[in-house]
């Protein structure tokens, strides 16, 4: 796996910094931010491009899998992005070959990947449910691994429309499920896996990094923009992720929380934690780590995923940053020190977007 965020390029400085609870949230420099309500995200100096963030995290996690020409060009990419990020540079009359899948294509052929690409522009839950996609194709045999990449950078468009929406924290913080908390802020984010079936990774004699034990997907389809109160949507998708792991919620040792920091999202995630894990959902250990790197949209799913995996490779949990105080609606065993260990081989990475949409990821130590 591979990485780059507003902490930098590789998984060091951004596991460092969720470990130790220290925020990348700084003023936007990348784009005119006058006039706006908020200014701040986090975000790396200068103006990277995506596509080439894109091609440097999948050349580096397929080179770290031991991955050479011919194995990467049987390997089809999942891709969840916001789009094609190369649309604005195009001319009028060029502009219809300017698709998300045509950018995914170009993608592919500059890594040595295979043409079979999928494009997943689902917002928050894009980059899970391509991981889930990965995850079903390779357990039923239809490919024996699949590289799934994901990449948002901080741009004016999604800051104007989350701004105007007032959903933005205008103390410069993500506080999730804390008293006080005001919003989310935005977070670059882009990240390549390589997903791989077991019995493919002996035979070429490869460590895992970890294991992929389950994934769970829900729809509630209560309100375009707000959660279902009682966190039903994400509970269901919590549970099949369980089930599907064949584990219960006593082995869950850590959830890597939705976390957004807004009131109705985050009340109504840890309403789904009780509806799934029942009691143990007031001793497992949680945190979001969108309190230290933003929300990173179509990537959000596999960045906070690689963080999860970091974590429990480095036997040590992200901090909840930002939190002021206990909210009463929020009853959860929050990482609020950097002394957390896991408290189980499992983790659980958690998702929901705009839509009623829902997604848990349930990884474990190989």
């Amino acid at each position: 796996m591979a990485v780059t965020s507003a902490f930098g390029r590789g998984l060091e400085p951004l596991l460092a910094g969720a470990l130790e609870g220290r925020a990348a949230f700084g003023p936007v420099r990348r784009f005119d931010v006058a006039g706006r309500r908020a200014q701040v995200a986090a975000a790396l100096p200068g103006a990277p491009a995506l596509s080439g963030e894109l091609a440097r995290v999948i050349d580096e996690a397929c080179d770290g899998a031991g991955l050479g020409a011919a194995a990467r060009a049987a390997c089809p990419l999942f891709l969840a992005v916001h789009g094609d990020p190369d649309l604005g540079r195009a001319a009028p009359d060029e502009r219809a070959e300017h698709t998300g899948d045509a950018f995914a294509a170009r993608l592919a052929r500059r890594t040595g990947l295979s043409d079979a690409v999928r494009v997943y522009t689902s917002a928050c839950v894009a980059a899970s449910s391509a991981v889930a996609d990965a995850g079903a194709m390779i357990a039923h045999g239809r490919a024996a691994r699949v590289v799934v990449a994901a990449g948002y950078l901080v741009e004016p468009d999604q800051f104007a429309l989350f701004d105007a929406g007032r959903a933005l924290a205008l103390d410069g913080r993500v506080r999730p499920f804390s008293a006080g908390r005001s919003g989310l802020l935005l977070g670059d984010g882009v990240a390549a896996v390589v997903l791989e079936s077991a019995s493919a990774a002996r035979r070429r004699r490869v460590p895992a990094l970890a294991r992929l034990a389950g994934w769970g997907r829900a729809g509630d389809g209560y309100h375009v923009c707000r959660p279902r109160p009682d966190g039903s949507g994400l509970a269901r998708a919590i549970s099949a992720a369980l089930c599907r792991g064949g584990i219960g919620a006593a082995a869950v040792g850590y959830v890597n929380a939705h976390g957004s920091g807004t009131r109705h999202s985050d009340t109504a995630e840890a309403a789904a934690l009780y509806g799934a894990l029942g009691e143990h959902a007031a001793e497992v250990p949680v945190s979001s780590t969108k309190s230290v790197h933003g929300q990173a949209l179509e990537a959000g799913g596999l960045l906070e995923l690689v963080v999860s995996v970091g974590a429990l490779r480095a036997g040590r949990l992200p901090v909840n940053a930002g939190h002021l105080g206990p909210d009463e609606a929020c009853r959860l065993n929050l990482i609020l020190h950097r002394a957390g260990r896991p408290a189980g081989a499992y983790a659980l990475s958690l998702n929901v977007a705009f839509g009623g949409a829902n997604t848990a990821l349930l990884v474990g130590t190989p």
